[in-house]
């Protein structure tokens, strides 16, 4: 019989696990010696926290990311065809949602294992739930475009799309170039849409704000090297 492929939340930063994932989630993840990771030393590091005596060296760690070949993606799942469960482990939130891991999901699928999901926190939909924004129809755009006119053009059809299909526009930037993105909304995104900004979510310096353009130009905050989810939605 086939082992079971389980999806374990972890943090969104250094926080207590106790305050974002329930305690099912610690009783599952023990049972399990074979990991798919991003990061061997995140994962360890995570495991550690989920029971300080976890016996890490009898475990198999298979890591996946960028650099993940179909083949190697394959070999992966061995342990589930020869009985044994196995957890998918993101750097950070739910993998497979935005992360590389719904590579392996979508092959666990595709060979008819069972897949489980486990609750933990995700920053899109907790941006979403305190942006105020329309939380019946939203769509994700991942990362901004890096190069100038192609950020442009991205950023004024989001704003397209969230004034005139009502659609609540996400996306996010890497954390060192959230300033220059901030500053990319306020000059070129019209006075009145409102844009909403959630940092460090579910850490001790959350902030989670939403105002119009206008306003944010009276008062610009700090985002250096805060992981952020911005958000764009018609006034």
């Amino acid at each position: 019989m086939a082992g079971t492929v389980y999806l374990i939340p972890t943090t969104l930063g250094e926080c207590d696990l106790n305050t974002v994932l329930p305690e099912g989630n610690n009783t599952i993840t023990k049972q399990i010696r074979h990991f798919i990771v991003e990061d061997i030393r995140t994962a360890r590091r995570f495991l550690r926290k989920v029971d300080a005596e976890f016996p890490i060296d009898d475990c198999a760690f298979f890591i996946l990311n960028q650099h993940t070949s179909e083949l190697e993606l394959n070999s992966f799942l061995a342990p589930i065809a020869a009985g044994h469960d196995m957890g998918i482990i993101s750097e950070a939130g739910c993998p497979a949602v935005a992360d590389p891991g719904a590579a392996i999901v979508q092959l666990a699928q595709q060979k008819n294992y069972t897949v489980v999901p486990l609750v933990g926190p995700s920053s899109i939909l907790l941006a979403l739930m305190a942006s105020g924004f329309n939380g019946q129809s939203f769509a994700f755009a991942g990362y901004i475009p890096i190069e100038n006119s192609e950020r442009i053009k991205a950023l004024k059809k989001l704003e397209q799309r969230a004034i005139h299909e009502k659609q609540t526009q996400l996306f996010i930037e890497t954390p060192y170039r959230n300033n220059k993105l901030m500053a990319d909304i306020l000059k070129h995104c019209q006075p009145n849409t409102l844009l909403s900004i959630a940092a460090n979510i579910t850490l001790p310096d959350a902030y989670s704000k939403t105002k119009t353009i206008k306003a944010w130009s009276n008062a610009v905050p700090d985002l250096a090297k805060k992981p952020c989810i911005f958000g764009l939605f018609g006034a």
